[in-house]
């Protein structure tokens, strides 16, 4: 959905949030968090920088699901056998990817 400038390198937590991202978040959000049209919303996107979307609304949307309020896609389902740990590690990833994108 989104054009995503990918990071030359990533810190070691991102790293570890990248290879969680992909095998739990991915099938909906896209890679590298870009969004899927009709499936799931970009992350590297202004409505999830850190002032509105902080890291403590991703460890309760993957550990709750999460009603729909800013996009069309439906709500989103729990997160099965993600830990608050992987989560940790996804949002590192999530932060990164805004960061090389101009979210901050």
């Amino acid at each position: 959905m989104v054009d995503v400038t990918v990071p030359e390198t990533l810190s070691a937590n991102a790293e570890i949030g990248k290879v969680v991202f992909e095998a739990k978040c991915a099938i909906c959000h896209g890679e590298n968090a870009a969004g899927q049209d009709g499936v799931a919303p970009p992350l590297v996107h202004k409505i999830y920088e850190p002032s509105h979307h902080g890291d403590a609304a991703f460890l309760l949307a993957a550990k709750n699901g999460v009603r729909a309020h800013h996009w069309r896609f439906g709500n989103m389902p729990p997160v099965e056998d993600v830990t608050d740990g992987d989560v940790k590690m996804i949002i590192a990833y999530v932060r990164e990817l805004q960061r090389a994108n101009g979210i901050n």
